[in-house]
């Protein structure tokens, strides 16, 4: 039971929570967002947890969920970009297998200045794996063309559809679900585990969203929730997850999120000039900083 429960508490780690109802809400969630999701989700979570077990990674991280979500975001990831057929499932078991190495290599670097991995595993291998793919036939040839929302929408007028909807999407766009009601799911799933969470999540792609429209990003891609995701991942890791709650962490939380969403922009025009995309890239940057910045601030302390 242990180890079935694993795979969900991968699943949920993605936010970093260590619920197996909050994982099993999200995998419904990916699920309804399309059936190759759900797949290509768990079989990245899987072949990633499987990798950390029979390499000897110790078992509180296996059966806690830290060495698969890296993985389930690998999985989600490459069918997007790459399609799913027979090819991609080889491609994503691969690839897993590479972020789970890469989870500990990054693990050993880190941990000195205690600095967590977050998702720079799946970041570094699915960017790698996508600014190669065109060079190999049988990788590229089901590839779907992926414009953003704002090529066949373009404008920077936001109604009130782009508003809310974006909300919601931002919650579900760290999954790389554009469906509001996906997002709402994940939101419950969130709030399973925890309603502060869950609020956090839901705030901070709302700041994301509101950045994004005051500097004038295209409001058929803030409806999307382009610019919310990253700051939702920063807002959860800066909102008593690894920095301790207080107001003076609230507002650090805050500023986190609003800089992840205008990193999103300068990460987004550097990859569309290399051919990849932006995945999680800003929340990594922007929280590995705010993180090594917390020991010279009196007002803020790191979470146990």
């Amino acid at each position: 039971m242990d180890a079935a429960l694993t795979i969900p508490r991968g699943v949920a780690q993605v936010d970093f929570q260590s619920s197996y109802w909050t994982g099993l809400l999200f995998i419904i969630a990916l699920f309804v967002g399309g059936w190759q999701f759900g797949v290509f989700g768990l079989l990245g979570t899987v072949t990633a947890t499987l990798t950390a077990y029979l390499l000897g990674i110790t078992k509180d991280r296996v059966s806690m969920g830290l060495e698969g979500f890296n993985g389930t975001l690998i999985g989600v990831g490459l069918v997007l970009y790459l399609g799913a057929d027979w090819m991609t499932v080889a491609l994503v078991i691969g690839a897993a297998v590479a972020g789970s190495v890469l989870t500990s290599a990054m693990n050993t670097v880190l941990t000195p200045y205690n600095l967590p991995t977050f998702t720079a595993p799946f970041c570094v291998v699915t960017t790698v794996v996508v600014l190669g793919a065109p060079s190999f036939e049988r990788l590229w040839s089901g590839a779907p063309d992926l414009p953003p929302p704002s090529a066949a929408d373009p404008g920077t007028a936001m109604s009130w559809s782009d508003f809310w909807r974006g909300s919601f999407n931002g919650v579900g766009q760290v999954f790389f679900q554009d469906k509001w009601y996906v997002g709402l799911i994940f939101l419950a799933g969130l709030a399973v585990a925890s309603r502060l969470v869950a609020a956090a999540a839901f705030v901070s792609s709302v700041i994301g969203l509101l950045v994004g429209w005051w500097f004038g990003a295209q409001a058929a891609d803030l409806g999307a929730g382009l610019y919310g995701y990253n700051p939702v991942l920063t807002g959860i890791a800066l909102t008593g997850t690894f920095v301790l709650l207080s107001r003076a962490g609230v507002v650090y939380a805050v500023i986190g999120a609003a800089t992840a969403a205008g990193l999103t922009a300068g990460l987004t025009d550097l990859f569309d000039v290399l051919g990849g995309h932006t995945l999680t890239w800003p929340f990594v940057l922007v929280s590995w900083v705010f993180l090594a910045a917390v020991p010279l601030f009196s007002n803020l302390r790191r979470a146990p």
